[in-house]
């Protein structure tokens, strides 16, 4: 796995779900189910389907109901893309499993997993904001205030793409040492968040 073959794939996810474009079209996975593209494909659907389902509950005009509807599967999408960033990282983990570490190994900040998440996101951010400057209905202004923030955030992939890509060699050189650290969410545990666990006492 390297950053290149992320963004051709979280492309490819992007644009296949445009071809529907509804929050409750059914994924078709193209990839083997025992794959890194598999985990990567899954992974930038679900962030695709929760970025739109985040623009259809800041509707001012929204109805209640529907509003508490969605904020409960974003919470649920939550949940998912994080098991699926740990995922990522398990694989990659077992994947570096016979790197000898070097005793002058650091540890990064973040796991590679968490960046490609990050990667994901500003896939959707670059998608959405070439619309904009596409938009035909809107003004000049709002097409160049979006054609400048499109350029920094292709700087920004570029730029993270990089970092990835260094870590990545970094781990397989044994200079950084791959820890992975579960996210422990608590919100969505019914043994764990108050709310949840009071109401069953």
């Amino acid at each position: 796995m390297n950053a290149a073959a992320c963004n051709t794939i979280f492309s490819k996810t992007i644009d296949d779900y445009h071809l529907i474009d509804q929050v409750e079209a059914p994924m078709n996975n193209p990839f083997s189910s025992d794959s890194i593209e598999f985990l990567l494909y899954q992974k930038c659907w679900v962030d695709t389907v929760q970025w739109h389902l985040e623009d259809l509950v800041r509707d001012p005009a929204i109805d209640p109901d529907l509003g508490l509807a969605l904020k409960r599967k974003i919470d649920a999408s939550n949940q998912v893309r994080t098991d699926l960033v740990e995922q990522i990282d398990d694989y990659l983990l077992q994947e570096s499993s016979t790197v000898p570490v070097l005793p002058t190994a650091r540890i990064n900040t973040e796991s590679p997993a968490w960046a490609v998440d990050r990667l994901s996101i500003l896939a959707l951010k670059i998608y959405h904001m070439d619309l904009e400057v596409k938009r035909k209905e809107a003004s000049s202004a709002h097409q160049q205030r979006c054609a400048a923030k499109l350029s920094v955030l292709i700087e920004q992939r570029t730029d993270l793409s990089l970092s990835i890509d260094q870590l990545l060699a970094a781990i397989r050189s044994g200079s950084v040492q791959m820890k992975v650290y579960r996210q422990m969410k608590m919100y969505n545990d019914v043994t764990l968040n108050p709310v949840l666990y009071q109401q069953k006492s």
